[in-house]
């Protein structure tokens, strides 16, 4: 081992479950605070379970340093996550904020580290009074770069799937699995299907975080993680109807958010300030960085094909996925495509 020590809070799902392989690989002691249960294989991991708030992580860091902290859990309020922010600032040399690349606003065809985001756009004032998603994160990230500190990296990763969640446009994992198993077709809306996506493997993008730790020319600098394939959401819907089998039909985005997902304003908000934009990202920083070739990322299709093995050997990952209020859209969907084909009304 290098002598060094990480610490992963909520660091056993699509992110930090894909990044802690590479740390250990890399020589790196890893300490990982999980709400499950694990069992490690080596004296280098070490699994903690416990609710990582604020109030634990102040406890458990008492008299403890780690060359690196990452973050994974989402704090929305802004008082809370500046206090969270100060304690672990307080017990690394590199703390690392998860952020997100849908802080970015609909400015540029070709998104960068540069481009403005969201909490800059003068005309989303419904979006900064409710609190959607991207706003916290950049608010985070606001603070972190006004705290007069450079021990920190800020990581915005595209869209990431493992066999913890597959992500199409807003589907995920149940309607993919139990739908296409039941012969059903799965919605999709239309006005997306073109656009470019930004979603890669967990892998790759825990691959990055693992390889930006420990770089000094990541301190006090923010990232966007991912590969581009140059895929649209057709192509994915493609992958997964090649794969899994699967039958999409592409309906109007209104009709999709009504019968597939809650419809709540986040929901929507994923649609229409990030699914429905026509962009791609540069990845150039993070590869600069952390040295990483494209080479070293496996392509979207074969993720896929990876993950589905995975869970076809697992019925247990499988099961998790199947919770009532899935149930519910499952049958707004029936509903939905029996009136589509005239046998009831809607």
């Amino acid at each position: 081992m290098n002598g060094k020590n990480v610490l992963l809070i909520a660091g056993t799902g699509t992110l930090g479950g894909s990044a802690y392989p590479e740390l250990l690989r890399l020589g790196y002691a890893v300490d990982v605070i999980s709400l499950e249960s694990f069992e490690s294989v080596t004296p280098a991991l070490r699994f903690v379970k416990a609710s990582a708030d604020t109030a634990y992580l102040a406890e458990f860091l008492n008299g403890r340093r780690y060359d690196a902290i990452v973050d994974f859990l989402h704090t929305p309020a802004t008082d809370a996550l500046k206090r969270r922010l100060d304690l672990l600032l307080d017990h690394t040399d590199q703390f690392v904020f998860l952020s997100s690349y849908r802080t970015y606003s609909d400015r540029d065809r070709v998104v960068t580290e540069s481009t403005p985001q969201w909490l800059d756009a003068p005309a989303n004032d419904r979006m900064l009074a409710e609190d959607d998603y991207a706003i916290p994160k950049a608010r985070g990230e606001r603070y972190l770069m006004a705290s007069g500190r450079r021990n920190w990296t800020i990581i915005r990763p595209i869209i990431s799937f493992t066999h913890y969640r597959l992500d199409l446009v807003t589907v995920g994992a149940y309607a993919i699995l139990y739908r296409t198993k039941a012969g059903k077709r799965i919605p999709l809306p239309m006005e997306v299907r073109d656009k470019h996506c930004a979603v890669t493997w967990g892998g790759n993008t825990g691959l990055q975080i693992a390889h930006l730790i420990g770089k000094e020319a990541a301190l006090g600098e923010a990232f966007t993680l991912g590969i581009d394939e140059d895929l649209t959401w057709g192509d994915v819907a493609a992958i997964y109807e090649e794969l899994a089998g699967a039958r999409f039909e592409w309906i109007p985005a209104a009709d999709y958010l009504e019968i597939a997902t809650p419809n709540s304003y986040m929901d929507q908000q994923m649609i229409w300030t990030d699914r429905n934009l026509d962009r791609s990202v540069d990845f150039s920083k993070v590869l600069r960085v952390t040295g990483l070739a494209p080479s070293s990322f496996m392509s979207l299709r074969d993720a896929v094909a990876h993950e589905l093995t995975i869970l076809s050997e697992r019925p247990d990952l499988v099961r998790r996925f199947d919770v009532p209020y899935r149930h519910d859209l499952d049958e707004k969907m029936d509903r939905y495509f029996r009136a589509r084909d005239g046998e009831t009304p809607l």
